[in-house]
């Protein structure tokens, strides 16, 4: 089995679950810059597990990971991630209760013949727009949030980054783009969100 070392964190590997690349280091290194001890943390679609083992290696919270994939969760668990065998926030209580929710969700825009076989999918396809997951995940977020919580949100501008915004501050939530990292055919930034109060919301409708 292979392992990787980033930031005081051992995470290792499977061949059946996404592997860690640009968008994992810089959602990883990003969120550590944030999330200080004492904080519950929510990861959504955890995979290895490797930005919750990051996190775990140099803060101490309380933080649970969420995966659809079984193959995910057994290894995030392996890893040492608390992980929950759902799709996104199913099976958890909504109870406004974390401080932080990450998300690293599949954007790639992906039509019926581009999806591949197995659990592995669930890791790339965000629909036609690659934005299938991420209207999906404002719709319910607001529920597990803490009112001054934030949101951490991965996209590419294979997603179209500016469609990604105005999806969230359609739901309720300012966003501004706080990492940034440009690859060889897209480029990467994490969004960072938080909830208008009402006189804001009402101010902007």
């Amino acid at each position: 089995m292979i392992t990787i070392k980033h930031r005081n964190a051992m995470v290792r590997l499977s061949e059946h679950v996404y592997e860690p690349a640009e968008d994992s280091y810089l959602l990883a290194d990003t969120a550590l810059e944030l999330v200080s001890d004492g904080m519950n943390v929510l990861e959504i679609g955890t995979g290895t597990g490797f930005v919750s083992a990051v996190l775990k290696a140099n803060r101490n919270i309380r933080l649970v990971g969420t995966d659809i994939s079984p193959l995910a969760a057994s290894c995030a668990k392996s890893n040492g991630i608390d992980v929950i065998r759902t799709d996104m926030f199913t099976g958890l209580k909504a109870m406004h209760q974390f401080d932080f929710v990450i998300f690293n969700p599949p954007y790639l825009p992906t039509s019926e013949d581009e999806k591949v076989p197995g659990w592995l999918n669930y890791a790339f396809d965000g629909g036609v727009d690659g934005r299938k997951d991420i209207k999906s995940f404002m719709e319910q977020v607001c529920d597990y949030l803490k009112p001054d919580g934030i949101i951490l949100l991965l996209v590419s501008s294979l997603t179209g980054i500016n469609e990604v915004m105005q999806e969230v501050e359609q739901s309720g939530f300012s966003s501004q783009i706080i990492a940034r990292d440009k690859c060889s055919f897209e480029e990467l930034v994490v969004i960072e969100a938080k909830r208008l109060n009402v006189s804001e919301n009402n101010f902007l409708n």
